[in-house]
Parts: structure tokens; sequence; C-alpha cells
């Protein structure tokens, strides 16, 4: 068991090599440049709704959250790695809307949830090099099972809202509320050990270059997921003040 998007099935599926292998590097600027792809569509949707058109905003940032969760799903399922930059585009509509309005209402919590993004990163990264962290079969299923986990709270959240109803603090600022943030934001930043360890695997294994883009997928997913929780525990400590 592992990362949701990247299980074992990939690695069991592509033994045999056709063609250049995969490789760190080559992972390594698929998702830089899938980052670029977020990125601009994330400043395309955030100067859209500082210059006063709000209206276009929201529906960019409801319409790139609804389509960047089918995508992912039609790429964990199907494998088109053709659909990986249009996930990136719709998650950068997504995640440009959302902090643009978080940032109106938390001025400067952006910036610190960005870097506090980039800090889990790297801090992952020393972590699993050194082998402080060994990505065991263990490990992978508590991360696994952790996840799948936090997916089903959240969903049911989604649908008791529906109903006027919510996962007791789940969304409050109280300590509780902030102490489940904080396990989310540390089993969000875990899957980057998974992530990292999928990428080497799968370099050492030789498996096909094509490989590299599902690599990558799965660590932007993980990245995005990540931001999005440090915004929401930032977001209570600040509405605490």
């Amino acid at each position: 068991m592992s990362n949701p998007i990247l299980n074992d099935n990939f690695a069991a599926q592509e033994r045999v090599l056709e063609g250049e292998p995969m490789t760190v590097n080559g992972t390594i600027q698929i998702t830089a440049f899938l980052g670029l792809i977020l990125v601009a569509a994330a400043a395309f949707v955030w100067t859209r709704f500082t210059a006063g058109f709000t209206d276009l905003a929201n529906m960019l940032t409801i319409g790139g959250g609804i389509a960047g969760f089918i995508v992912a799903l039609i790429v964990a399922f199907t494998r088109i790695k053709y659909l990986i930059p249009v996930y990136a585009a719709c998650e950068g509509l997504f995640l440009g809307g959302v902090s643009a309005m978080m940032q109106a209402v938390y001025p400067g919590i952006v910036a610190q949830a960005v870097a506090g993004t980039f800090a889990a990163l790297f801090s992952m990264l020393i972590l699993y090099r050194t082998g402080l962290i060994k990505c065991t079969d263990k490990f992978r299923s508590v991360i696994f099972i952790s996840t799948c986990s936090i997916a089903v709270v959240y969903l049911v959240n989604l649908i008791g809202s529906f109903f006027n109803m919510q996962v007791p603090y789940l969304n409050s600022s109280s300590n509780i509320g902030i102490g489940i943030s904080l396990i989310v934001v540390v089993i969000a930043a875990l899957n980057l050990i998974i992530d990292f360890d999928f990428i080497e695997r799968g370099s050492q294994n030789m498996l096909p270059k094509d490989m590299e883009w599902y690599g990558a997928f799965g660590l932007m997913v993980t990245m995005v997921w990540l931001y999005m929780e440090i915004l929401r525990l930032l977001a209570k400590f600040s509405s605490r003040e």
C-alpha cells in the first residue's frame, strides 16, 4: 500500500522496459513544468479576483476544483499522461481563487502557506535522503490508511454541509480543531516520503520514461493537498487573533 495516487500497481505492471528509462531528473523537470502551469493558472484567477471580477473568479475556482478532482481520478485509474497538465491547470484555477479569497481575509497568509509547503517539502526530502524516515511496507500501510480515513471524514463533512451538519471541530479554530489540522498536515507531509520513494524506486528499476509523468503527478497531488491544509491551519490561527 502507498499513496492512493501512486499505488504499487504502477511498478508491478511496468517491469518490461521499452525505450528510455525513468529518471529522477526527468521527473523533477516534469514536476517543474506542471508547477509553472499551476502557477500561471493560479495567477490568472488571482488577478481576476483582485480586479473585481469576483463572479468570474468564483466560477473558475469552483469549476477548476471540480474538474481537477475528476481529472485526477481519470489519470489515477487510466494513466492517460496527457491529462496531467490539464490537472495542473485546473488545480491552479482552484488554488488561485481560494488563495485570493483567503488573502483578502487574512493578509499575508498565502506567502506563509507557500513558505510552509516548501519547508515541509525540503524537510521530508532531507528526512528521506538521510534515512531518518524509511519508506517500509508498514509505513506505506499506515499512511495509506490515514490518508483514506481523512478523505472519508472530509467526504462525510461535505455531504453533511448540505444538511447544515458538520463533523465536530473539523473547521473549528479551537485547540481541538487546530490539533486536527496539525495531524492532517503531518499526514499530508508524510505522503511526500512515499512520493519520493516511488520516484527513486522507479528510476532504480528502470521503469519506462512515461512513468516520470505519474511520479510528477503524484508529487503534485500531495503538494496541492499539503498547501491547502497549511492554508486552513494558518487561517484557524489567524481567526483567533
